[in-house]
């Protein structure tokens, strides 16, 4: 499972490190020590903690950032569901929750799966899933 620092996860939720580190201090989010003494976020704790989020606000004292590259998304993969032919990949950027419906061939391609980093870019209509 990958892990995150929290400079990654502060970028991933859309707020700044000092942000990411006090919702790490108040225990909103469980971080464990690498060998570096880095502290790091599990990617399926940080899912998790990236919906409610997004569902509840930033409940921070930041705005959400903005960026003057149009159309992408990057975020952290939330859900994965698989059928025979069809899949959807459920991805949290920040505030925003994007939904992709694609085959189940490119997400196996990709091996997305729960607590990946990935980027949804938008074109008109159709959300598409780079793997970062």
């Amino acid at each position: 499972m990958q892990s995150y620092t929290i400079g990654q996860a502060a970028r991933l939720l859309g707020v700044s490190p000092d942000t990411a580190r006090r919702w790490a201090d108040a225990g909103r989010v469980a971080t464990h020590r690498d060998e570096g003494g880095r502290r790091l976020i599990d990617g399926k704790d940080l899912a998790a903690f990236s919906i409610e989020v997004g569902q509840g606000g930033l409940g921070g004292d930041e705005d959400p950032s903005y960026t003057s590259a149009r159309n992408a998304f990057p975020g952290i993969v939330t859900a994965v569901k698989l059928g025979d032919v069809a899949a959807q990949v459920e991805i949290q950027a920040g505030p925003h929750r994007l939904v992709s419906l694609l085959t189940r061939e490119a997400v196996e391609e990709l091996g997305l799966e729960v607590g990946m980093q990935a980027t949804a870019r938008v074109k008109s209509t159709n959300v598409h899933i780079d793997r970062n």
